[in-house]
């Protein structure tokens, strides 16, 4: 309602009980500075139906003739579902234009590819939740190393360094290890040469110190099904902590989707957003990176950046 509007739903029934204590409709419809038809209205709807009917009512038409049939709206929402199609391709197929394609996609919530699961076509849960530590997800990224003095991306891929045999030097991979709080979206990151069970057991350790340093305690933890979080011993070390541990269905890394996104953001901007010369500079520059991440990149989600969030907890002082 216009914040000048001369009614409100509680003037309303203040007008109606001035006509119901015996003043005319037009002395009440002067006395509220409106209409006399619109005095009439109010007091048609009021005797009608009492309070209730002082309330705005929809102004949705109870029929519409040229609404899309409903069978044309499935179909485009099966092929949205099968093909991924945009609204123009889709428009071409069922001889309707874009933008009433559109609609039909915004009316069954699968206007954006990003919402939908790339396999299914369905449209992905979100996992909500209600406060800090309820749920971390936890993840890992390989990267190439860097040889000393940069790989292509520095000396170009002519300048590539090559072995005996002609080909590209075997240097190996290292691996990021992510942690992610799902409602602050504070982060925290490790880079290890290796993804063994032994190596997440202690990952975890500091992470889980990392979120209690935030006055977060951990309540449930969501995985992957790869083999180190599958070993024994990361299974041993989050039930002695009291810690609920679940894993993605397989096959669906969107499950994990927060950690999934957190390792794009990664990479777009620590690790490919410069020529890195070595791999020493790469892991100093990942520390830097974090801090930023969780202390100054603003995020859309949240509304700011994670710190924000973990400072302003219930009962903490800012």
């Amino acid at each position: 309602m216009h914040r000048n509007a001369p009614l409100t739903p509680e003037g309303r029934r203040r007008l109606c009980e001035l006509i119901d204590s015996g003043w005319t409709v037009s002395a009440a419809a002067e006395s509220m500075r409106i209409s006399r038809q619109c005095a009439h209205k109010w007091w048609r709807r009021y005797r009608s139906d009492g309070v209730e009917g002082l309330v705005d009512r929809s102004s949705r038409p109870r029929s519409c003739p040229h609404q899309t049939p409903a069978r044309v709206e499935r179909r485009i929402v099966a092929l949205r579902e099968s093909r991924k199609l945009g609204p123009a391709r889709l428009g071409g197929i069922v001889g309707m234009h874009a933008s009433t394609v559109h609609r039909v996609l915004v009316r069954h919530h699968k206007n954006r590819l990003a919402w939908m699961d790339r396999v299914t076509g369905r449209v992905i849960r979100r996992i909500e939740t209600r406060y800090p530590g309820e749920l971390v997800h936890i993840d890992i990224k390989k990267l190439s190393r860097i040889p000393n003095g940069g790989g292509w991306r520095v000396n170009g891929k002519q300048g590539r360094l090559r072995n005996g045999r002609g080909g590209r030097p075997r240097l190996g991979y290292v691996f990021v290890h992510s942690a992610i709080d799902a409602h602050t979206r504070i982060a925290y990151s490790e880079i290890h040469r290796d993804e063994q069970g032994a190596t997440a057991v202690e990952f975890w350790h500091r992470a889980q110190r990392f979120f209690e340093a935030h006055h977060m305690t951990v309540e449930r933890v969501l995985t992957d099904n790869g083999a180190c979080y599958r070993s024994n011993a990361f299974a041993r070390t989050l039930h002695h902590a009291g810690i609920e541990h679940t894993f993605t269905r397989p096959y669906r890394p969107a499950t994990n989707g927060k950690v999934e996104r957190f390792n794009r953001t990664l990479l777009e901007e620590w690790a490919y957003v410069r020529p890195w010369r070595s791999d020493n500079a790469r892991t100093r520059g990942l520390d830097r990176w974090l801090h930023r991440y969780n202390h100054h990149r603003h995020h859309t989600a949240i509304g700011g950046p994670p710190i924000n969030r973990v400072t302003n907890l219930p009962g903490q002082n800012n």
